[in-house]
């Protein structure tokens, strides 16, 4: 049973004690005490509740109140508080190593000792990067962003897929997929320059050719992948398709910790 309007009831103060002797007189005088004579009632029910007149306002204890009205009433002696209905749930406190991963297509170097805060609701703990940016198959550091050597306004403007943080184990050990939306840009971008150099890739100002910053589910099978980074592998595939519509992704992986590589993905119809 709820009640929204408790009538001539003025809720006041918890008392947790009651005042004796002189120390109640005082009070009483100066805040002109009296015990309510008034009966009360809930939803048309006669009701017992303790209850003074304090200058004129009915007050009562909420903790006589709550269970009559239907409230819930909890009292944290820690902080000092009283809540009335629910109490807020105390969000768990993230591990200081915790990284808060950049949506908004920034850099993201992972460091050993990093946890990752995966979508499966799990934490990942990466603890050895010695492979990041250094790997036998490339000339060096991917370095950089592409610099624009054609007009990038007349493609159109592209939102950023969610991060992503795709963590699962199995008999070959604990796995971890980041989405890298610094190094998607990287492939978005080539490829804009690499159609800027494609006279059949344009009709008029329009490019033909569109590019999705992420691969749908129904085109795993025709997905190309790759590692280290190599800029021919896709301005090698724009100048073979000038026209077609591209898709692509790139994600760090990890197992057991470990970083392996950057896997570049790109799809096109």
């Amino acid at each position: 049973m709820k009640v929204k309007n408790f009538g001539l009831i003025a809720v006041g103060m918890v008392i947790g004690s009651v005042l004796c002797g002189p120390a109640a007189n005082a009070v009483s005088e100066a805040l002109n005490v009296q015990p309510s004579s008034q009966k009360f009632y809930v939803e048309g029910q006669a009701v017992q509740l303790q209850a003074y007149n304090i200058n004129g306002y009915n007050y009562v204890r909420l903790g006589d109140l709550s269970p009559l009205v239907g409230f819930n009433l909890t009292y944290d002696g820690t902080s000092n508080s009283v809540y009335i209905g629910e109490k807020p749930r105390e969000q768990p406190l993230e591990p200081e190593n915790t990284v808060v991963l950049p949506a908004d297509g920034s850099r993201y170097v992972p460091q050993a000792g990093d946890m990752i805060h995966c979508d499966d609701g799990t934490r990942y703990t990466i603890t050895d990067v010695s492979r990041y940016d250094t790997n036998v198959f490339a000339a060096g550091p991917v370095g950089e962003l592409p610099q624009a050597t054609c007009d990038w306004s007349r493609f159109p403007t592209l939102e950023l897929p969610k991060m992503e943080a795709r963590h699962f184990k199995n008999e070959s050990g604990d796995h971890l997929f980041l989405c890298n939306l610094y190094e998607t840009r990287r492939m978005q971008y080539t490829i804009y320059n690499a159609l800027g150099d494609e006279p059949a890739a344009w009709r008029g100002n329009t490019p033909l050719a569109t590019v999705e910053l992420t691969i749908p589910a129904d085109l795993e099978l025709y997905t190309q992948s790759f590692w280290p980074w190599n800029q021919s592998e896709l301005t090698d595939l724009v100048h073979s398709r000038p026209n077609s519509r591209y898709y692509v992704e790139a994600w760090d992986y990890f197992l057991n910790g470990v970083f392996q590589y950057t896997r570049y993905s790109v799809a096109s119809l």
